[in-house]
């Protein structure tokens, strides 16, 4: 069964060192022969060029930052699923009287390269199970995380390796095999509740009831009690969490603590509507690179994130807004407050959908980017650490920020 859906994409290898930028960071016609980006004009004078650039070498392009060959950001044209179904008798080896097998397959050049990657993979799959392999029937049906399966979303535009797409729920994302970003997000205020106010309320109600005599008495003081060290108990948690500069003071400080122990790092710092960003100027990385893990774990990046960076061999960025932040989904919502229901795209399943399906998705899509003109998704703040770059990340960089309108005074979503 072919599932078709004509998108535009590219796949390129995820780099641990920028190869790329083996010439001088100022030959702007090899860099936008390779990325297909028009990098003229980039150059800021706040902003220097690696003394490696400067000698036309890469100083990450060395044996230590080899690139991972067989790591690849894709995000694939054409998508194709194969089924593989087959009854057996009861005497059968494998024990089984039935088996039933599905994989997808993608392909960037046709529909038919798709179909005989499914119908392979589906074989191969087929066979390991009846030979008593622990493998999954069927592939997961899911756009982005998914270990071993391409990214799975439409195409909105390519820019060499870079490719934007459009997630789950309407948004578009920025997605790059090597240019490192991470969000931040906020953390909330933690309750201080623990086992001595659960004792102090029962010892409350005890004496209350041992007073009354009456068990009435104490099951009503117990409640009450309760509730009043339930609000003490978060009073004081938020307390706490306003002491050491709350949730943005903490998050900025594992951010400083991050480039004062690294301080050949170059990093952008942008707002969030619930948190911050953070992009990597200095040079390009590996997901898998041990550097990155380390600093997504400085700077408390989500868990989750780093995970599909490492899945799908890519770093990612939302650069339009979440659908349920603007319009009159948001303004509809109690005391300002932007709702956090799923956003009101139609329910098409998985890209590529179904062609019937593409009229009301196509017509919810431009009420969705018409409402977000209004809107950013980051806000720049400041450039901490050094001024080195590598101009492939200065490239995305200048799109990233067109994209988000991170130079504006919208507000943000």
């Amino acid at each position: 069964m072919i599932i078709a859906g004509r998108l535009v994409s590219h796949a390129s290898p995820c780099r641990s060192g920028a190869s790329r930028d083996r010439v001088a960071s100022t030959d702007g016609d090899a860099i936008r022969q390779r990325r297909g980006i028009d990098v003229r004009g980039l150059r800021s004078p706040a902003i220097r060029p690696s003394a490696a650039h400067t000698h036309g070498v890469n100083a990450y392009n060395r044996p230590n930052h080899a690139r991972r060959r067989s790591m690849a950001m894709i995000v694939p044209e054409f998508w194709a699923e194969a089924r593989i179904g087959e009854q057996f008798g009861r005497d059968h080896a494998s024990g089984r009287r039935s088996l039933t097998v599905r994989r997808f397959g993608w392909s960037n050049a046709n529909l038919a390269d798709a179909q005989a990657m499914a119908d392979a993979r589906a074989r191969e799959a087929f066979d390991r199970i009846l030979a008593g392999a622990s493998l999954p029937k069927r592939d997961p049906r899911v756009p982005y995380d998914a270990e071993g399966l391409p990214i799975r979303e439409q195409i909105v535009e390519r820019r060499g390796d870079i490719v934007i797409t459009r997630n789950s729920y309407g948004a578009r994302c920025l997605n790059s095999p090597d240019v490192l970003f991470a969000d931040v997000d906020f953390d909330e205020p933690v309750s201080a509740w623990n086992k001595y106010y659960f004792l102090s309320s029962l010892a409350a109600a005890l004496i209350a009831g041992a007073m009354a005599r009456h068990l009435g008495v104490f099951l009503l003081s117990w409640v009450f009690a309760t509730g009043i060290a339930i609000a003490l108990a978060q009073a004081r948690g938020r307390a706490r969490h306003r002491a050491d500069g709350g949730a943005e003071g903490r998050a900025r400080k594992r951010i400083d603590a991050f480039v004062a122990a690294h301080p050949d790092w170059h990093l952008r710092l942008y707002r969030t509507p619930n948190g911050f960003r953070l992009l990597a100027m200095h040079r390009v990385f590996d997901p898998n690179d041990p550097a990155v893990v380390e600093f997504f774990e400085a700077i408390g990046a989500d868990a989750y994130y780093a995970l599909l960076c490492r899945r799908q061999h890519c770093f990612r960025a939302r650069v339009s807004p979440k659908p349920w932040r603007i319009g009159e989904r948001a303004r509809s919502t109690r005391a300002g407050v932007p709702s956090n229901n799923p956003a009101s795209m139609p329910k098409a399943g998985v890209w590529p959908i179904a062609a019937e399906r593409m009229h009301e998705r196509e017509r919810w899509v431009d009420d969705y980017e018409r409402k977000s003109a209004g809107y950013a998704s980051c806000r720049f703040v400041e450039a901490l650490g050094s001024r080195d770059y590598v101009m492939a990340a200065q490239a995305v960089q200048r799109l990233h920020d067109d994209l988000c309108r991170s130079d504006s005074t919208l507000p943000l979503a």
